[in-house]
């Protein structure tokens, strides 16, 4: 069907994926004020199906804003209208409402830029006059959606034969042919093909060889981008004490992060690192912005400028001054384009690991004498989904209110994420795929999700498995049952997988002291009345662990005990009297060794933690409430006006009781690999400073920080403690992985 130049009677029942609706927020007139000195602070949203896929940044008292803000929405049904919300912002309050309006898509014409000017509305006094927003609209079918149509029209040429439905597809016989490609990186849907003779399955079977072909191709990645930013020089100073606190947010399509925030500087210092996943083979643009921080209001904005990755060569570094537009300033970056890790794709049939070839490869990659080769480039994984069983039933249809589900499966390992063919009204789908990474860090969690199809919105969430590396036992094909999002109970069904590691130890250790990857942005973290309980409880148990120790200690000086007094005092005057500082490593050591052997013995004294379990249950519970009244205006929601700084005592009781359990999950053996890691570092430890004089090796540390920058001026700076310790799962990550 040739789509360009329709009219809104044209468009399709609703074909998942096919348009990209291109819009420009220009401005608002004569929006109503909502502040008590008669303006407004608006911002806009975008929404469709009840998802925001859009909201623009904040004009302060201004009844006639000017934006000009672009965004590019997917859409999978043009029949479903897009709202536009805008409210106006309130620093810890209840943002106000300003008034609604909706765009009919189906009254676009395809291929042709509109101006639109929507007049805003209150529901509840719609004779009110709020304003209005003006839209300049391009509305488009994908290129690759094109490209699969003209595949279509040249097979159907071939063979007359070939017809297509999709309504009669769930109840075609078994000897018909069919086949259903989804790709979240371009959001094209496409379901083809029954064929009812054999002398056609040759014709189809190349074509779904054909389309399969491009669903890999808009799943995996052509080249990894790796930026490095280094510092910033002369920002624009935002505060009154004419300094700034600068962060910055880099995105590159639906990819983002956000550096660490340098306080009160004009010429920050960062050296951070950032991994991006290039999908084009033409490269693409980098958008960086640069804001301040303020606490208690809206970020200031300093500047942006933007990296076209198209000018740069291949496999080499890059290192670029990039000026600041609308700002002052400059930020220097290292950007790297490398070519494509081992991602792949593939069907049951075809196994790395099978083929003996291969497979003989792969180890001699991952082998002992390749242990100062590629650094990054740490192991090999290999995840075959072969089924699930027993799904929850996502879909009531039909007069008898038959249930059923469209499942398909995620596979995530970090930032890597590919994903299965959908199996249509099935609880019990069969995907028989295999996904190979790149292991980048053994510490990493693979996670598998599996979820709902649904043509008219977002996909309906069915049950996850989150597997740490370490603990998967290769070649065994296992039955996980699925858990909820918050990966604290179970869910309906089970899913089959059949997992395979292979991994260089050596590297593995390195880059254990490494930085750990960052993930994407995801939602800003908001305040929680549990989470902030659980966090709280966290921290005062591990105070309180500090407290037991300090009365049993004050107990051996009260004589509470003559016996232990006694031997206390013993050796309190023999470590004293013989103390030299390998005796703290091995102190250490021996505590490892002791918990271990109670391990191997039968004596576990770690304990399950229930009491984690049941907080988890009750924020999850909290957090499907949220979500119900997220809508209501409510005397709760004015007590939030201190909500940015609970947040940041939430999120700072987290980090130090996650740093206090991580460190005793060290010695309790929670992870064995670090366990032994411990165990050879405090082992070398206690060797060098026995035989080495105190004085050699501070010497050697002060020569080694002061020569760094000048051996390496751009050498990202790191603690190799934090670092080994961010790997260590604390007893929240404990419960929700195990």
């Amino acid at each position: 069907t040739n789509l360009v130049g329709t009219s809104n009677a044209d468009f399709p029942s609703g074909d998942p994926g096919m348009y990209q609706l291109d819009i420009t927020l220009r401005r608002g007139q004569n929006l109503a004020a909502r502040d008590r000195g008669g303006t407004s602070d608006p911002y806009v949203k975008f929404k469709l199906g009840g998802k925001e896929v859009f909201r623009s940044k904040t004009i302060h008292k201004n009844l006639n804003p000017v934006w000009e803000e672009k965004a590019c929405i997917l859409i999978d049904n043009p029949r479903e209208p897009l709202y536009i919300k805008v409210f106006d912002y309130d620093f810890g309050l209840q943002d106000d409402f300003i008034g609604s309006a909706f765009l009919d898509l189906t009254s676009l014409e395809l291929n042709r830029q509109t101006d639109v000017t929507l007049s805003l509305k209150d529901p509840h006094y719609p004779d009110h006059d709020l304003g209005s927003i003006l839209l300049s609209v391009l509305l488009a079918p994908r290129e690759e959606q094109r490209e699969v149509t003209m595949l279509m029209r040249k097979s159907w040429k071939r063979s007359s034969k070939v017809t297509f439905n999709y309504d009669v597809l769930p109840n075609m016989p078994s000897s018909c042919l069919w086949h259903r490609i989804y790709s979240p990186s371009s959001c094209v849907l496409m379901t083809l093909f029954c064929v009812s003779s054999n002398q056609n399955h040759e014709t189809v079977e190349l074509l779904i060889l054909r389309l399969s072909d491009l669903h890999r191709k808009s799943q995996l990645w052509r080249g990894i981008v790796s930026v490095t930013l280094i510092e910033g020089r002369e920002l624009k100073a935002m505060d009154a004490n004419g300094l700034s606190d600068p962060y910055v947010k880099f995105r590159l399509g639906h990819q983002k992060y956000k550096s660490k925030i340098v306080p009160k500087t004009l010429n920050p210092q960062w050296r951070e690192q950032f991994d991006f996943h290039l999908y084009e083979e033409r490269g693409g643009i980098i958008d960086i912005t640069v804001w301040d921080k303020d606490a208690g209001k809206k970020d200031d904005f300093i500047g942006r400028c933007q990296v076209d990755l198209s000018t740069l060569s291949k496999e080499q570094t890059h290192k670029l001054e990039m000026p600041l537009e609308e700002g002052e300033g400059c930020l220097v970056l290292l950007v790297t384009l490398t070519a494509s890790a081992a991602v792949t794709i593939s069907d049951l049939s075809v196994s790395s690991l099978e083929d003996q070839k291969e497979r003989e490869e792969i180890l001699k990659r991952y082998s002992p004498m390749t242990m100062f080769h590629n650094m990054k480039d740490v192991g090999f994984l290999q995840v075959k989904v072969i089924r699930a069983e027993a799904l929850m039933a996502a879909d009531v249809t039909g007069k008898d209110s038959f249930s059923k589900s469209d499942p398909f499966c995620v596979v995530e390992l970090n930032n890597d994420r590919l994903l299965t063919h959908t199996v249509y009204k099935n609880l019990n789908p069969e995907w028989n795929k295999i996904f190979t990474f790149n292991i980048k860090d053994i510490h990493s969690v693979l996670e598998v999700t599996v979820y709902d199809e649904d043509r008219d919105r977002s996909a309906d969430f069915l049950g996850k498995v989150a597997i740490p590396l370490l603990s998967i036992q290769n070649g065994e094909q296992k039955a996980y049952v699925l858990k909820n999002k918050q990966l604290t109970g179970p869910t309906k069904g089970v899913i089959y997988l059949e997992i395979d590691v292979i991994f260089n130890a050596v590297k593995a250790s390195i880059r254990t002291l490494m930085p750990k990857e960052q993930k994407y942005i995801e939602e800003e973290n908001r305040l929680s009345k549990q989470l902030l309980l659980r966090n709280f409880i966290r921290m005062k148990r591990c105070i309180m662990v500090l407290i037991s120790a300090a009365y049993y200690i004050s107990s051996c000086f009260d004589w509470d005990s003559p016996p232990r007094s006694l031997a206390a005092f013993l050796l309190f005057l023999f470590v004293v009297w013989n103390f030299e500082l390998y005796m703290i490593p091995l102190a250490l050591l021996l505590l490892l060794a002791w918990n271990y052997f109670l391990i191997v013995s039968g004596k576990d004294n770690r304990q399950h933690d229930t009491v984690v379990e049941d907080m988890l249950e009750d924020e999850e519970e909290e957090d499907d409430r949220d979500d119900k009244d997220s809508e209501k205006k409510g005397f709760m929601n004015r007590l939030y006006a201190i909500q940015e700084v609970c947040v940041s005592v939430q999120n700072m009781l987290d980090e130090v009781a996650s740093f206090g359990e991580r460190i005793k999950n060290t010695f309790n053996w929670t992870v064995p690999f670090l366990s032994w890691l411990a165990i050879v570092a405090l082992s070398v430890f206690t060797i060098i400073l026995y035989f080495v004089p105190l004085r050699y090796i501070v010497l050697v540390w002060g020569i080694n920080k002061f020569t760094k920058k000048l051996r390496s001026p751009y050498a990202i700076d790191n603690n190799e403690l934090l670092d080994f310790l961010s790997r260590v799962p604390s007893d929240v990550q404990v419960v929700c992985i195990h």
